[in-house]
């Protein structure tokens, strides 16, 4: 390979790597989660169904108009999740640890989160566990979350 391509092949690693740098991310537990952001009601509604796998170090992060009880089912979700509920202040307010798949339409129960919440975390089921989460603990917020309106 000549010389000159070296550097340039070294830089375009690089630049791949600060390109995912820019991903929304959020932090619970000491541990950083890439996430999708689900801030309108389409993408709310439609959140991780129909998919066969969620990568590892991935979520998605739901965000919410207001602080008030929100309520998640599973319907048409594919794998096993954590749902994690956050108030205002970003604190913990309620876990709904390994939530099961549920492909019974609209007889799948639904996981309200019994305290008022603004953000709803899913991360693949055994995180909370793994993590050792208690309500209270804050989610931290990284680049490219989107400002509350």
């Amino acid at each position: 390979m000549p010389a000159f391509r070296l550097p340039l092949l070294a830089l375009a690693l690089l630049l791949s790597g600060c390109a995912n740098a820019g991903n929304p991310w959020v932090e619970i537990g000491g541990e950083r989660f890439s996430v999708e952001i689900a801030d309108d009601d389409a993408e709310r509604a439609r959140g991780l169904m129909f998919r066969d796998r969620l990568a590892d170090g991935t979520g998605m992060l739901f965000i919410h108009d207001r602080e008030e009880p929100q309520a998640y089912w599973m319907k048409n979700t594919r794998i096993p999740l954590d749902i994690l509920y956050f108030d205002d202040d970003r604190k913990l307010v309620s876990q709904r640890r390994d939530t099961p798949p549920c492909s019974g339409g609209n007889a799948c129960p639904s996981y309200p989160s019994g305290r008022p919440a603004r953000y709803v975390l899913e991360l693949n089921a055994g995180e909370a566990a793994r993590l050792e989460l208690q309500d209270g603990a804050e989610l931290r917020f990284g680049k490219g979350i989107p400002p509350v309106r």
